[in-house]
């Protein structure tokens, strides 16, 4: 079957590169640059006037490369929100012409300018992808006022929030953990600030967020249910800017540059909260801490024509203390050194190297006695991607992947712990990957590649192997000693058909395979759940995903409608077994199970894109199930995820240049849940016992958030604006927790008690720019 799919790939890509002898061709190529600040254009179109349907669109580096036959052609730069180019070209040898694309309000003296057509969802090849609007996100109203990518995309179909003001999120029925959430390329492994009400995305620092929902290309890999990737901005390289926000909780800076104009230009940007300052200045609270920051950095260096390098940088923390007796840390740390070389006129390389870590730390004192709880995961990544830009007809995308992982487990160390030292796992993840896309005709277009992955156990520790909990060999592993190595072969496959130039039909399929899994008692999160990789018991989860969707246009592009469904099998889910207590087990791996899952719905998008009036309405209808070996009596139960009903309306309008408003409605099913079916006396304690896991649902979860943004009028090169909104209008108290105890009453009835966090939550904040 593997050879069959192999070989159907290769003779794919062969036929779409027949006609690349045919004839004499040469190659235009370039980068495509914003005109005001010198960031690179992800995703711009360059079209060929005389030829409907031929062209390309900008790599994520904005390089672009179009190879046609000898002749004169008009080339057409587009790209949403700025001007259209037009530039007249005699093809009869490579040429390289960069360009500067400028936003719609600024003149343009050199070329022409058209207006664009925004369709670019109905010709794109990709279906579950979003990609969000910076400046929209600005508008829309979250809690505490702070503007979050996080929180933004759980406004869309087939994404759900992991709870109230959290900023985890639920993909397509996956788990938190099986999205893989890149910062320039780098793995974020806990995206969350103040045990998740805050994300650790400054979006001051931000270019570009895309949500890809399961039909990832070849090049992402290590996730089942998602790829959110975000790009740091590069710098002005034009002029200084500095930009902030002054909020009620917290505060934000940002200050970008040309280094050497035109060549080189950096980025710093840095948040902080300050509920510990005013912690610090009353009696009761003077003693504890509660805080986070985060700094993202970034340069880069145009070296020449050919070959730029950059540096990017994320730094986070969150610290919560209570006096001596308790303290808790953790945080994130990355770095990326990336090189991009234009090898050719058709030759694109990325080169990256990657480093990523993440770590928790506990410190406890109880009875005058310390003890720490601590863990860590730690990664260094080799990336390398290759684009070459075939023809106007196809591209194709190869290289590898490989990472290094060092995870350490939860350590407990101290006076009272008798606990023996964990000892640091190491692995190595490998991937080899290929990708075309090729535009078969005006209306079809493909998609297809495909990922062999690699997980290998490094020596160092022990392996215990066990079977329905019980013991029964062990596999010790020396230092240089590999162990055992998972292999799998994923392949991707899209397609678009353009119906008409109002109408589109998209599908897909997307094999995808996981080696790192996250254990959680919680369904929000927390910064102490535990990161473990595949061993002689986890094998590597795997999903299998067959999507379908219908799109289609109205009233000239203003209004978008898309309809997508689909059904996802899942393998190797883990799951824990009855009364499992992962924090104190002398090994999690005892406490597991293993089995099978599957996730399937559908999902509603109607959108307005221009006008004064702009927002969306997204619904989604699904279901996620499990069936394990030793749980609910090895019949089907829902995941913890699983909502039948997730509703999102956002509404953003512009009353006037200075003031405009915007709101949000949110309703979804309250998630599953597993009470008590009973309860028992024991030595005059009352006992709950449990029967169906996830047999039971929280309360329907609602809400509605009104935002308002009056901008001042310009004072020379001074920008600002004031930002007002309330979280919770109607002052919903939506259940957080549902705890069970004796009716002081009656001890033979049980009552539930309900912990709400939020009713109203008011925001203010002052934005500045100059």
């Amino acid at each position: 079957m593997k050879n069959n799919i192999s070989i159907t790939f290769f003779f794919l890509i062969f036929i779409n590169m027949g006609s690349l002898w045919s004839q004499k061709k040469y190659t235009v190529s370039g980068t495509l640059t914003d005109g005001t600040n010198g960031e690179t254009m992800i995703g711009a179109a360059v079209l060929i006037k005389e030829k409907k349907g031929v062209g390309t669109t900008c790599n994520p580096q904005g390089f672009y490369s179009l190879t046609l036959s000898e002749g004169s052609y008009t080339l057409q730069i587009q790209f949403i929100g700025y001007q259209q180019i037009e530039k007249q070209i005699v093809l009869d040898k490579n040429i390289v012409l960069d360009f500067k694309l400028n936003p719609n309000s600024i003149a343009m003296k050199e070329f022409e300018v058209t207006d664009k057509k925004d369709n670019d969802n109905l010709t794109k090849t990709e279906i579950g992808v979003e990609k969000l609007d910076m400046k929209e996100i600005e508008k829309i109203p979250v809690i505490f006022g702070e503007k979050d990518i996080l929180k933004t995309i759980q406004l869309l179909p087939g994404v759900k929030s992991a709870g109230e003001g959290n900023s985890g999120f639920f993909v397509r029925g996956g788990s938190a953990d099986q999205n893989l959430i890149l910062l320039d390329e780098a793995p974020v492994y806990n995206a969350s600030h103040l045990l998740g009400f805050f994300s650790t995305f400054n979006s001051d620092a931000l270019k570009d967020v895309t949500i890809i929902k399961g039909n990832s290309p070849a090049q992402y890999g290590g996730r089942l249910s998602s790829v959110l990737d975000v790009k740091m901005k590069e710098g002005n390289n034009q002029k200084y800017n500095v930009a902030g926000g002054l909020g009620l909780i917290s505060s934000r800076l940002s200050v970008e540059g040309p280094i050497q104009k035109d060549k080189s230009s950096f980025i710093i940007s840095g948040r902080r909260t300050y509920a510990d300052v005013f912690l610090q200045a009353t009696d009761e609270f003077a003693g504890n801490k509660l805080y986070f920051y985060d700094l993202n950095l970034k340069a880069n260096y145009k070296i020449n024509d050919k070959n730029r390098i950059f540096v990017s940088g994320y730094f986070g923390k969150d610290v919560l203390g209570f006096g001596d007796n308790f303290g808790i840390n953790w945080g994130n740390k990355t770095a990326t050194l990336r090189w991009n070389s234009i090898l050719s006129a058709r030759l694109f390389s990325n080169t990256s190297l990657i480093y990523s870590n993440y770590d928790f730390n506990i410190k406890i004192n109880s009875g005058g006695a310390d003890f720490n709880i601590n863990s860590n995961i730690k990664d260094w990544n080799l990336k390398q991607e290759f684009s070459y830009f075939i023809n106007e007809k196809n591209t194709l995308k190869f290289g590898f992947n490989s990472i290094h992982h060092t995870i350490t487990p939860s350590r407990f160390e101290g006076e009272l712990v008798t606990q023996d030292k964990k000892e640091s796992r190491s692995s190595l993840e490998n991937a080899l990957f290929i990708n075309n896309t090729s535009k078969i005709n005006e209306k079809l277009t493909l998609d297809y590649g495909l990922r062999l992955s690699a997980f290998s156990l490094l020596g160092g520790d022990t392996y215990n192997i066990y079977e329905k909990g019980i013991l029964k060999d062990s596999v010790v592993l020396e230092n240089g000693e590999l162990g055992k190595t998972y292999y799998n072969l994923e392949p991707r496959f899209q397609f678009s058909y353009l119906i008409n130039d109002k109408n589109s039909l998209k599908g897909g399929y997307a094999r995808n395979t996981q080696h790192l899994h996250l254990l959680s008692n919680s369904n929000t999160g927390a910064p102490s759940d535990q990161w473990i990789g595949n061993s002689y018991n986890i094998k590597p989860e795997i999903s299998d995903q067959i999507s379908l969707g219908y799109f289609r246009n109205f009233k000239e592009n203003k209004y978008q409608f898309s309809t997508e469904i689909y059904y996802k099998d899942l393998q190797n889910q883990v799951d824990y077994k009855n009364g499992a207590d992962i924090n104190s087990a002398p090994d999690v791996e005892s406490e597991l199970l293993f089995g099978k899952g599957r996730a399937y719905g559908a999902e509603f998008l109607i959108k307005k894109t221009q006008g004064k009036f702009t927002g969306w309405i997204g619904y989604t209808l699904s279901r996620t199930e499990r069936k394990i070996e030793g749980i609910n009596n090895n019949d089907w139960y829902v995941a913890r995820q699983d909502r039948t009903h997730d509703l999102s309306v956002v509404a953003m309008y512009e009353l006037t240049k200075r003031w405009s408003i915007s709101g949000l409605f949110v309703y979804n099913t309250g998630n599953a849940a597993t009470f008590p079916s009973g309860k028992y006396s024991l030595e005059d304690k009352t006992l709950f016992y449990y029967t169906e896991r996830n047999g039971y649902r929280m309360p329907a979860y609602h809400r509605m958030d009104f935002g308002a943004t009056y901008t001042k009028p310009h004072k020379k090169k001074y920008e600002s604006s004031w930002n007002f909104s309330l979280y919770n209008v109607y002052g919903r108290e939506n259940a957080y927790t549902i705890t069970f105890e004796n009716d002081p009453n009656d001890p033979s009835r049980t009552r539930a008690l309900q912990t709400s966090l939020f009713r109203w939550v008011p925001s203010v904040t002052y934005n500045f720019k100059f």
